[in-house]
Parts: structure tokens; sequence; C-alpha cells
């Protein structure tokens, strides 16, 4: 999991999200083995957009993420842009969505 930075707090998963422009935040069970199969299929995915930052968080390791981001399963993958929510997918995460989500909001961007 070394693509992405591990956050350890809700602090500072929130003020990365605050100060970047673009945030791609996995969050995962470290007793959860889907979510051990889902990083290593989207962390390629993520790694080819280099305005995205990466950020993961074990939510059993910081269950305050539950409340702040709305996440009651895991795997949850959460883009912020500007700091608001813009894409959102949990339990079934579909690489060629994620992706197209992804192409949609970088061409918004780079217009």
């Amino acid at each position: 999991m070394d693509g992405f930075k591990e956050v350890d707090t809700l602090i500072e998963a929130t003020d990365t999200i605050q100060q970047e422009k673009l945030v791609f935040l996995f969050v995962y069970g470290e007793h959860c083995s889907v979510c051990h199969g889902v990083l290593p299929q989207i962390k390629p995915l993520i790694d080819r957009y280099s305005e995205i930052t990466s950020i993961q968080a074990d939510i059993e390791k910081i269950p305050s993420l539950s409340g702040e981001f709305t996440v009651f399963t895991v795997p949850a993958v959460l883009l912020f842009l500007e700091g608001k929510e813009v894409v959102r997918f949990a339990r079934f995460i579909e690489k060629e969505k994620l992706k197209h989500q992804i192409e949609k909001i970088l061409h918004a961007l780079n217009g």
C-alpha cells in the first residue's frame, strides 16, 4: 500500500482534503479481505493521475471516519474536489466506472 499515504487521524484526513485540490480517499478495514484485494486493482489507476493526492485510512483505527464521511461499509473510495465529495463507490468498486468518473472530472477541470 505504498502509493497511498496512510492517514492516522480524522484531522489528518480532513486537513488533506481541505488543503489539496483533488484527493482520493481509500477507506478500508485491516481485517477486510475484500479491501486488501481491491487496493492493488485501484492503485495503478489512481497512480496514473499526478494531479490526485491519494490517501488511505483504516476505519478500524479511526472509527470517527464513519460519521464524518458517512462510510458504513468498506472498502469505500471517495474523491474530493476542492474539499467537496464528487465521487463515491463502496463495497463493489468497479474500476472502469471509477476511471470514467475521474476522467470526466479531470476533463472538466482542464477544459
